[in-house]
């Protein structure tokens, strides 16, 4: 059998570690770039078999090498493809909310389905969005949920009670609640901005002497969590840990979240950041271990 992951050198830690879980191999995709700004990958030799793993945060500044890097990757040899994007963006965008606004969805899935034979990602933020397949112009994508490997890090003899921010964490908060056999709630939220949003606990809520964890998938400001924060504060919490999918924040949101009241702040490796505490390997690993059969 051959295969290898590839990854830039800008993913090469979480990318170790897919390769260590899955017992394979790991090269880098070396990235040149000219005066001009534009972006030459060179991928060297390449197996049959390629799963390519590039996170996408700050997506515009990354895309094109990525691209780029495809089309070197099949020229070399590989038959068979497979992205692994932990953060995959632009998936907010599944409407045209305004006129003559674009459906980056939809711009997104046909740049990357035209050049994959699969996708892998995680805890991508769909709102209404319920076949990402056919976005992909028929790419298989495999979408995990990230609650078992929160779980897993939140501490505590007890059962904590599981807070999501908003409507829009309702499931996956009940997904992570799920895994520990604790209680979980969301606060109701109106956002008038990037930067201006108004949290309510919902009024049966009991909060007071609880151990509380919030959880959210996509953090960008900072502005709900720390929102968040203050009002299970507010309501009489024990303790408040948060934890992060995607870490989007600039590093001084998690001083302003400590100052706020919160005991620790932890993210997963799918984007770079000072918070990352829970790797993401095991997880994918365990999506991907069907890829490693030869190339007819």
């Amino acid at each position: 059998m051959t295969a290898a992951v590839y990854a830039f050198e800008r993913d090469w830690a979480p990318a170790w570690r897919l390769a260590g879980e899955l017992g394979l191999g790991l090269r880098a995709v070396k990235l040149r770039n000219f005066p001009d700004g534009e972006s030459l990958p060179n991928v060297g030799d390449c197996p049959s078999n390629v799963l390519f793993y590039c996170s996408l945060d700050r997506p515009d500044a990354k895309l094109m090498s990525m691209l780029l890097a495809a089309d070197a990757l099949r020229r070399a040899g590989a038959k068979r493809l497979v992205l692994v994007v932990p953060y995959l963006p632009y998936m907010r965008q599944d409407a045209v909310f305004e006129p003559g606004e674009p459906l980056s969805r939809d711009v997104l899935g046909g740049l990357l389905g035209a050049r994959f034979e699969r996708i892998v990602t995680v805890e991508p933020h769909l709102h209404r969005t319920h076949d990402l397949t056919a976005v992909f112009g028929g790419t298989p994508v495999t979408a995990l949920s990230a609650a078992p490997v929160l779980a897993a890090r939140i501490r505590g003899d007890e059962p904590p009670l599981v807070v999501g921010p908003d409507a829009e964490s309702d499931a996956w908060t009940a997904a992570v609640a799920s895994c520990l056999g604790a209680s979980h709630l969301t606060l109701q939220k109106v956002r008038r901005g990037d930067r201006d949003v108004t949290l309510t606990l919902p009024t049966e809520a009991e909060v007071r002497g609880r151990n509380v964890v919030l959880v959210d998938d996509i953090c960008s400001t900072g502005a709900t969590l720390a929102g968040a924060v203050r009002k299970v504060c507010e309501a009489g919490a024990a303790s408040v840990d948060v934890l992060v999918v995607h870490a989007l924040f600039q590093p001084r949101v998690g001083v302003t979240l400590r100052r706020l009241g919160a005991r620790s702040l932890m993210s997963t490796d799918s984007c770079a950041h000072p918070s990352n505490a829970i790797h993401l390997a095991p997880l994918i690993a365990s999506a991907l271990r069907e890829e490693l059969v030869p190339c007819p």
